[in-house]
């Protein structure tokens, strides 16, 4: 209940669905949905477990897919019912990720987790999330599940705004690695790629992609904003070209894990 308030109190006060629909934020979203749209068959089911504002689900349903949507937050779910235009084919309950007992195993081809392991704070929960994802995907489905950066978070949290002199912040910071630790209060918890590995090692599931959906772009949000159509076509190319990397994936804020389940 706590982190629930928490969330409630932060996305009321924080417009995400504008956020992807600036320049800068869009590079997520593009990406995102380039890598959702080369899994897509023309009869997919789709489910988006903490789906937000749905920015996702509305996309796809306007496409004509099958959307069930899940989602934590009262703010969020009403501002999803106002965005729902007629002739969706979309649903949206509240719920937790890391309870999904009102829908049936194997039901959906493509599983969206674009935003709970976001706000999950313990191994134990993050797993929860992950197998209840993983088990109302069908066999042969595909699996979608965002993280937060950690070190892109301490480049521009602790250096660029300078929070490291901030006590509280210090304290949080483990100062021979630069692992941050954070809880419900912070809103965002942190990974790695090696956290991510270590959580999916459990599971019967094929990565296919892991993707840094924003790369660079977070840490030059305003020469972003300011391009030109053109120069952002390029951008995106140049974008889409790196964000598979190993060398350079530690530079994005937002990674995407996205695997088959077997």
């Amino acid at each position: 209940m706590e982190t629930k308030n928490y969330l409630s109190n932060y996305y009321q006060s924080h417009d995400e669905n504008g956020r992807l629909m600036s320049k800068h934020g869009s590079v997520e979203y593009i990406t995102t949905m380039r890598y959702i749209e080369k899994y897509l068959s023309p009869d997919a089911r789709i489910i988006e477990i903490g789906a937000g504002t749905g920015r996702y689900s509305h996309a796809l349903a306007r496409k004509g897919y099958s959307v069930d949507a899940l989602e934590l937050v009262e703010h969020n779910i009403e501002i999803f019912k106002e965005n729902t235009s007629e002739g969706e084919k979309v649903t949206v309950t509240q719920g937790n990720a890391t309870d999904l007992s009102a829908f049936e195993s194997d039901t959906y081809d493509i599983t969206l987790l674009l935003g709970p392991m976001y706000h999950l704070f313990t191994e134990e929960d993050k797993l929860k999330a992950l197998s209840e994802a993983i088990r109302v995907t069908k066999k042969g489905g595909i699996v979608f599940a965002a993280y937060c950066n950690n070190d892109a978070t301490v480049i521009s949290a602790c250096f660029v705004r300078g929070i490291i002199k901030n006590e509280y912040y210090r304290n949080k910071v483990d100062m021979d690695s630069f692992k941050l630790a954070s809880d419900p209060v912070d809103i965002f918890a942190m990974h790695r790629r090696e956290d991510v590995d270590e959580l999916m090692r459990g599971f019967d599931v094929t990565r296919l992609h892991y993707v840094g959906t924003d790369m660079a772009t977070n840490f030059i949000k305003e020469t972003v904003d300011l391009m030109d159509d053109d120069t952002f076509e390029l951008y995106l190319k140049y974008h889409f070209i790196i964000c598979e990397r190993e060398d350079m994936i530690g530079a994005t804020h937002h990674m995407l894990d996205i695997f088959r389940k077997e």
